[in-house]
């Protein structure tokens, strides 16, 4: 949208102008003359310092957090730089949002002075928006309305370009796995497993024809009056597995146009990586799978912090895609067991309950949250041993997800 390049003060520059070079014609007055081509020659010197002195710009744009998680607040902060030969007053910026963040992204320019001598001004600006969708979204460019130093003229011009900002799915904090000592099995119950050479968490066994004699422990030879050999004693971190089913015909059409979209579906990407979440924080190796098998992110290791940003991140995008059969990821399954198992998924019919029954036997904790209207399809995967909770947009996920690992079948709401 162009805008009239003459403020208001301008404006009534030119009109005054005029009406001294009619009046001085109509009253034989000289000296209206020159207060109409002083004005005139203002206003004109005013465009000129604007729209014909050389000048440059350049934004420098960062975000903090780097990662947003949609409901947190962003800080956006733009270091800008001028470099021209004329002092610019006070004057306004806008910076360009989507409708996928909020915020206030306006303000006072402030004045900058003179390039000459130093050559340059740099000018600090700062706001905050609050990440409302899921996905990656374009901020800026930063819009700078000049103007001369007598007020008379603006220039509105762009200044930089835009620069994407990641917004995650929110993490949910989730209820510990505590109340299941040993049973779900994590870092605080790992195996052990007897490796050869070794210097940690050394353990003497007795010698076995074979044996390096560089592995003899003496000292436990010599207590125990028989050879002994060093054994290695090393932990093994459990694996768990989060399941998002994205087939298409478990969400509505717009799930699949854009991330954030969907509103049910976006629930299921929050409790899909909060749950992921959880069980990195209780020690475990985390896989997260689609339906078919495939990886959505690389594996999480446990406790790993950057992981866990990792894969928020790479779930900024996720949406849902061409149909899979749940006889995939139950075929997957077939003649193994695994620790915890936690599908997320969307509508669910009895026909799909009986299906996964088979998979619940599989897993040392297996959790089945739905973004389903049929909550009654959770009573019968219940009873064939998962531990289910009913989720959806503004639902309590974290009452659902302590409902379904203390055994029960949760349908919590708001």
């Amino acid at each position: 949208m162009k805008v009239w390049p003459l403020t208001i003060r301008g404006t009534g520059a030119v009109l005054l102008g005029l009406a001294c070079f009619v009046l001085a014609h109509a009253y034989k007055i000289t000296e209206l003359l020159y207060v109409c081509v002083l004005l005139l020659v203002a206003v004109g010197a005013s465009l000129a310092t604007l729209y014909l002195v050389r000048r440059t710009e350049r934004v420098t744009r960062s975000f903090s957090p780097d990662l947003a998680t949609v409901g947190t607040q962003v800080q956006v902060r733009l270091h800008v730089e001028i470099r021209s030969a004329l002092p610019m007053t006070q004057g306004r910026w806008q910076d360009r949002l989507t409708d996928a963040v909020s915020g206030d992204a306006s303000g006072v320019f402030p004045a900058t002075a003179s390039g000459i001598g130093t050559g340059s001004g740099a000018v600090e600006i700062s706001y905050g928006v609050t990440a409302l969708r899921r996905g990656i979204h374009s901020v800026g460019p930063l819009s700078v309305t000049s103007l001369d130093p007598f007020g008379f003229a603006r220039r509105p011009h762009t200044v930089g370009a835009e620069l994407s900002l990641t917004v995650a799915p929110a993490i949910v904090e989730l209820g510990a796995l505590s109340d299941l000592p040993g049973e779900a099995g994590g870092s605080m119950h790992s195996t052990t497993n007897q490796l050869g050479e070794g210097t940690d968490n050394l353990i003497p066994r007795g010698y076995v024809s074979g044996d390096s004699m560089r592995r003899i422990h003496w000292r436990a030879s010599a207590h125990r009056d028989e050879l002994m050999v060093r054994q290695e004693e090393q932990e093994t971190t459990p694996e768990a597995i989060v399941v998002l089913d994205r087939s298409q015909h478990r969400w509505p059409v717009a799930a699949h146009r854009e991330p954030g979209a969907d509103p049910g579906f976006e629930a299921a990407v929050s409790a899909c990586v909060s749950a992921a979440a959880r069980l990195v924080h209780e020690g475990y190796v985390v896989h997260v799978i689609d339906a078919d098998g495939n990886e959505l992110s690389e594996r999480v290791d446990a406790g790993d912090a950057s992981g866990l940003e990792r894969l928020a991140a790479d779930f900024a995008t996720v949406r849902a895609h061409h149909d899979v059969p749940l006889s995939r990821l139950v075929h997957r399954f077939v003649g193994v067991l695994t620790g915890p198992l936690v599908l997320v998924t969307g509508a669910l019919e009895d026909a799909d309950a009986d299906l996964l029954a088979p998979l619940a036997h599989h897993s040392s904790l297996p959790v089945l949250l739905a973004v389903t209207p049929d909550t009654d399809v959770l009573t019968g995967a219940a009873a064939a041993g998962w531990r289910t909770g009913a989720i959806g947009p503004g639902w309590d996920l974290a009452a659902a997800w302590n409902a379904a690992v203390d055994r029960g079948v949760s349908h919590v709401g708001v």
